[in-house]
């Protein structure tokens, strides 16, 4: 029985060892991706208290590196406010070298000037990650309350009490770093598992 050129090229690349492989799938390749990143940074931004939190992956429970909340008076001009918000963040970065970042989701304000503001600070914050070269996903406040607690509209006491016990805290970390350290957390959790619909990255 004869062959072709291209069978025979083929049966050899199969002796060597180079017989191409099936393709795997992309959320699979994403996942590989994602799963990668062991330093994760969290930040919930607000120009009065930007939240953040560090976590490193580790078993047998993750590890909070670094949590606070950027503070500034209310007698400060919004621009110092965003100096203070980037100067903070990029000190975090150099301390800690996340490899990937995860802000809280957009929200529909009632109130047009709070959605200025915040969208002030969110774009401090996603500019001083950026410039960094990290990767920055979004997650909506409920995923995040549901992959922490378990419940969509759980409250913000309720939040900070299991950030604080799944990080093995000593004492129970302020509001709005609770709330950066539990998007960390919900990002971890969003990439352990299989997904057939892709992290939303910003």
């Amino acid at each position: 029985m004869g062959i072709t050129l291209q069978q025979l090229q083929k049966m050899r690349d199969r002796v060597r060892g180079a017989a191409p492989r099936a393709a795997a799938p992309v959320f699979e390749s994403s996942l590989r991706e994602a799963n990668s990143h062991t330093v994760i940074l969290g930040i919930d931004p607000s120009l009065r208290g930007t939240g953040f939190g560090v976590i490193r992956l580790a078993k047998p429970h993750p590890l909070a590196l670094a949590h606070g909340t950027i503070s500034c008076p209310a007698t400060w001009p919004s621009s110092r406010c965003l100096v203070r918000i980037a100067e903070t963040l990029r000190d975090v970065l150099r301390a800690h070298q996340p490899t990937v970042c995860v802000v809280e989701g957009l929200f529909y304000a009632q109130n047009l000037q709070t959605a200025i503001i915040m969208g002030e600070a969110r774009g401090a914050a996603m500019m001083v990650v950026a410039e960094a070269g990290l990767a920055i996903y979004e997650i909506a406040t409920r995923k995040v309350k549901q992959a922490v607690v378990g419940y969509g509209a759980a409250q913000k006491l309720a939040v900070a009490k299991m950030v604080q016990r799944l990080l093995n805290l000593s004492k129970l970390p302020e509001p709005d770093a609770a709330d950066a350290l539990a998007l960390a957390l919900a990002h971890a959790h969003e990439t352990s598992r299989y997904r057939l619909a892709p992290l939303k990255r910003v």
